[in-house]
């Protein structure tokens, strides 16, 4: 008996049961006892239907004085409808896809329901509340404990869930300890014992079966504090790999770059500078830089990407530059054919659909095409010093004579084994180690997505952390508008305005194809509510270069299009042929188009608030004043105050702060957008226990660098090993 058996062998299943359960990624025990309730109800304290508020949430107690099944008017899903009075007010209760409980609830029976107090056209509502008749559920000695509720999916219930983890708790406590099965506790006890964390089985048993907010709130720490703890070491271990490892060092006199730095159209801020300095010392050195540099949007971290690239080639190295996308990676070499033409250093291109080589052999002045096997031939023998790419760039076949500095742009987007792949250092080595015989490179990881700096110690703790919080000279602020639906044509006539002035616009829409109306449920389950037709690209490019700007061009961009159609758009859109560019978050990461002063974003409760803003930086990029209007048919004080908080924001890490800081468990998305879990999430509010974690991580392997004596922590280690977030 194991905790990572089947399911089938511990509980019994019927195959549509099986079925549901794989499709929500609960195929083993461990996947069950290891899905902690969002949140906690009790239904000891009822509220009064009179004192409710939309956004509580609360426990009533009253009669059901109506009833019915309905559907909703595009997609036909089915809803049980009920209106509830308990002798101070009525209020109605929507349950999606379960049109059984309008005919289970009896009028003459006294109910408690629980759940979230919502808020629409006709009034207050309860979205999905749980329910139960006194005595109908369990015993009196059981009902002083807490009701957990579990992140549902279609089909699998919370009180499925709770049902099967109370089974397997009870199959696997008694097993001793040791044995195989058993909760055998990967954090060495004295750990435990200096934060006052209760052990791994006590821990299960309390989250699953909490008998109070105090105990469950004790058990969500003790994992917390697990989870940020096996990342923190998985990181110190790369950290100290890297340091005992070699690196060639790069180094240049300071006099050689005047020239290139005379030839830049803008001045240095002093914290690019600083940021500069500290990546020259580092690449001077023998051990392997490792180092992410965080600026705001526009802040000007691929000038000092392009310094550094700079004193590679002038030393006879060379320099593989990552970008996440081919529309970034095109922008980069433009740009870096642009800075490096004067000095004659080669420049090269490889994607998955093209490799190009600046300056052309026939053509000095110009770039051009080849094939990919003559560019890897040249990156082979190191004839192309600077080598800017996308995931091709870590390909097998790709290989490099004299690699001295990896840079990898908007960090986030490549997990920690990709890192590793295109930058030697951590345990896990790649063909790249046989490709070059200077040593392992130095790395230069870049975002421009606010991170917290919790979250930057967690996700990032094998890197140093530079940040540039200074914009540079001339850039004004974005003015930001929350627009509601009623005043949508007076933001079109201001985009109107802003494009006969000679500027160019972007509109975001969250999907390419149109979509019927749709219904959305919490992850708590508990949180459901209709979502209105949402805009997409191919329907709004229609409808607005037909009846809204039938005057100017106005094009779509997505990841559909073939990549050539990609870059002839944004070539067409660089040099003011399209006035307005429709598109999905594609254009999110890097795209550098100055003269576009206004974006308007659809949905935007649909984004998240750094997604937000990273789109919203796409209007920084020159010095004529921009505007982002954000559009939402959501009128819930929650999406409001959040958007809101968009507005006033001075910048992106002061808006993730407050997106950690206000964002509860069940709603951080853990496993989705950052790959941490909503425990380990909330862990990330708390800078002291991340700071603990981080010792302990550091001190325990400075005393076992390979987690020899450790074997049980050792594996829960490695399954962080390629963490990122989204």
């Amino acid at each position: 008996m194991h905790l990572d058996d089947p399911l089938e062998l511990h509980l019994r299943l019927t195959p549509k049961q099986k079925e549901r359960l794989l499709n929500a990624g609960l195929k083993t025990a461990r996947d069950i006892l290891w899905r902690f309730p969002a949140r906690y109800e009790s239904f000891h304290e009822p509220k009064a239907i009179r004192d409710l508020a939309a956004g509580d949430r609360a426990v009533i107690t009253g009669h059901v004085v109506s009833a019915k099944i309905t559907k909703t008017f595009r997609t036909k899903i089915a809803l049980a409808e009920t209106v509830i009075d308990d002798g101070t007010g009525k209020i109605r209760a929507i349950w999606f896809n379960q049109p059984y409980i309008a005919k289970t609830l009896k009028p003459e029976i006294e109910y408690s329901f629980a759940g979230r107090v919502g808020e629409g056209k006709r009034g207050l509502f309860l979205a999905n509340p749980k329910y139960r008749a006194p005595g109908s559920f369990v015993e009196e000695t059981e009902q002083k404990t807490l009701t957990p509720v579990y992140p549902e999916s279609r089909g699998v219930t919370s009180e499925w869930l709770a049902y099967a983890a109370g089974k397997l708790l009870e199959k696997f406590s008694g097993l001793p300890a040791g044995e195989a099965g058993a909760f055998d506790d990967p954090i060495p006890h004295d750990i435990l014992a200096r934060y006052k964390l209760p052990s791994l089985k006590t821990a299960l048993h309390a989250i699953h079966k909490a008998p109070d907010a105090r105990i469950a709130l004790a058990a969500r720490k003790r994992f917390a504090f697990e989870e940020i703890f096996l990342i923190q070491l998985d990181r110190q271990k790369i950290k100290m790999a890297r340091s005992r490892s070699h690196a060639t060092p790069v180094r240049i006199a300071p006099d050689a770059f005047k020239p290139f730095l005379s030839s830049l159209p803008f001045a240095l801020t002093n914290a690019q500078k600083a940021a500069i300095k500290a990546v020259l010392t580092d690449i001077s050195r023998p051990l392997p830089m490792a180092r992410l540099l965080e600026g705001d949007v526009g802040s000007g971290k691929t000038i000092v990407a392009a310094i550094a690239a700079y004193a590679c080639a002038k030393s006879g190295h060379q320099i593989a530059y990552m970008a996440p996308t081919e529309i970034l990676a095109r922008q980069h070499y433009q740009d870096f054919c642009a800075h490096f033409a004067p000095y004659r250093i080669p420049v090269g291109l490889i994607t998955s659909s093209e490799c190009r080589r600046f300056p052309s052999k026939a053509f000095p002045t110009k770039d051009t095409h080849t094939s990919r096997a003559q560019f890897l031939k040249w990156a082979a023998s190191g004839e192309i010093p600077i080598i800017i790419g996308t995931h091709a760039l870590i390909q097998d076949s790709m290989k490099f004579r004299k690699l001295a500095l990896a840079v990898i742009d908007e960090q986030h987007r490549f997990g920690v084994a990709q890192r590793a792949r295109l930058a030697e250092g951590s345990p896990r080595r790649t063909h790249l180690a046989s490709a070059t015989a200077l040593g392992i490179p130095h790395l230069l990881s870049m975002t421009a997505t606010p991170i917290p700096r919790t979250l930057a110690l967690t996700l990032y703790g094998d890197l140093e952390l530079t940040l540039i919080d200074e914009m540079p000279a001339g850039r004004k602020k974005i003015i930001t508008t929350v627009v509601p639906p009623a005043l949508r044509a007076r933001a079109y006539e201001q985009m109107r305005s802003e494009i006969k002035k000679g500027r160019q616009a972007y509109i975001i829409c969250p999907r390419i194809e149109e979509n019927s109306a749709s219904t959305r449920v919490g992850r708590d389950g508990s949180d459901s509510e209709m979502v209105l037709e949402m805009k997409s690209v191919k329907a709004e490019h229609k409808k607005l270069s037909r009846d809204v700007f039938p005057e100017f061009n106005v094009e779509m961009l997505h990841g559909k299009m073939l990549p050539k159609e990609k870059e002839r758009v944004m070539r067409d859109f660089r040099a003011g042929k399209i006035h307005v560019l429709i598109a999905t978050s594609v254009i999110e990461v890097g795209v550098n188009v100055p003269n576009a002063t206004l974006i308007l974003i659809e949905g935007a409760d649909r984004f998240g608030l750094a997604q937000l803003h990273q789109l919203r930086g796409r209007v920084l990029r020159g010095t004529h004043q921009p505007y982002c209007f954000v559009f939402t048919d959501s009128t819930t004080a929650r999406t409001l105050t959040r958007l809101q908080a968009l507005v006033e924001a001075k910048n992106g890490f002061e808006l993730a702060e407050y997106d950690l800081k206000f964002r509860g468990a069940g709603e951080l998305s853990g496993s989705g957008q950052w790959g941490i879990s909503d425990a380990g999430m909330e862990a990330l509010k708390n800078i002291k226990m991340v700071e603990a974690a981080r010792a302990e991580a550091r001190a325990l392997l400075e005393r076992d660098p390979e987690l020899g004596r450790h074997p049980r922590l050792k594996s829960f280690a490695a399954r962080f090993e390629n963490l990122h977030f989204e």
